[in-house]
């Protein structure tokens, strides 16, 4: 039997501020990507989001971004290794706070928005934010980009001795190169819930996504995003997992030995 991870950014909230729907996402996913604080989210909103996950069985996950809270962490910052580097141990470190208050166990580290697709590109950035997380626990998974431009990030996790976890976006369009096409282009984001559904399944099913172009890449994925802001996010989830569970493919979290879940 096939199975996948499917993940959610989300925490996303800020004071008086509300983003996304958290509460009804989380009935529908198998882990958390939860903001830090830097891109988005704040301590409470941190709190609230890690003691929902764990009480709904999600795995939790770091989700620390450049201090970019006006640009939601998607404009570029030129930043040092060292910088990058202290910036992601400082975040990491805030959230597994919440997930010792909450006794349960962070699982895992994904980079956000223009940090990660830096990461993706430059050996630098990839390097800075895997040695970032080795230092804090080596344990924790990497999520990196699958198909041909998560290479690199694969290869900076493997030589600290972190393990990467493969991960696809079917809510978003893809370059023929395997890059995730920019934001600034009006066709970035698929905003058809069954389009987004059919394409999860393909990575699943098929491991491999259509690009804009209409070719194919081939990937391996250890997990599927949807991005928690989409104003679509809450109907993705539920749709993605009503169609790749009637083709016999499980939703558990990713890395999860089959018999717990917050070990």
């Amino acid at each position: 039997m096939k199975e996948i991870d499917l993940n959610c950014d989300m925490g996303e909230s800020f004071g008086a501020y509300r983003l996304g729907e958290d509460e009804e996402i989380m009935l529908y996913v198998s882990s958390a990507n939860i903001a830090c604080g830097w891109h988005a989210g704040d301590p409470l909103v941190m709190d609230r989001t890690v003691k929902m996950a764990a009480e709904r069985g999600v795995g939790v996950g770091a989700h620390p971004g450049y201090p970019d809270l006006l640009g939601f962490g998607r404009r570029h910052m030129d930043c040092t290794a060292k910088e990058i580097r202290s910036y992601v141990m400082y975040q990491v470190g805030a959230l597994m706070a919440f997930c010792q208050a909450h006794r349960v166990k962070m699982r895992h580290v994904k980079p956000h928005g223009t940090l990660y697709l830096a990461a993706a590109d430059n050996g630098t950035v990839a390097g800075a934010v895997a040695e970032a997380v080795a230092a804090v626990d080596a344990s924790l998974l990497y999520v990196t980009l699958a198909g041909p431009k998560g290479e690199l990030m694969t290869e900076v996790a493997e030589k600290v001795g972190v393990r990467a976890m493969y991960e696809a976006f079917p809510d978003r369009n893809y370059a023929p190169d395997g890059i995730l096409v920019s934001r600034r282009r009006a066709d970035a984001t698929i905003t058809d819930p069954e389009e987004v559904a059919r394409r999860a399944l393909m990575v699943a099913a098929e491991g491999r996504i259509r690009a804009v172009d209409g070719s194919y890449i081939n990937l391996k994925a250890d997990t599927i995003c949807v991005h928690g802001d989409n104003v679509h996010a809450l109907e993705n989830v539920r749709m993605i997992r009503k169609l790749l569970e009637s083709e016999g493919i499980t939703i558990r979290p990713m890395g999860l030995p089959k018999e717990r879940i917050n070990a």
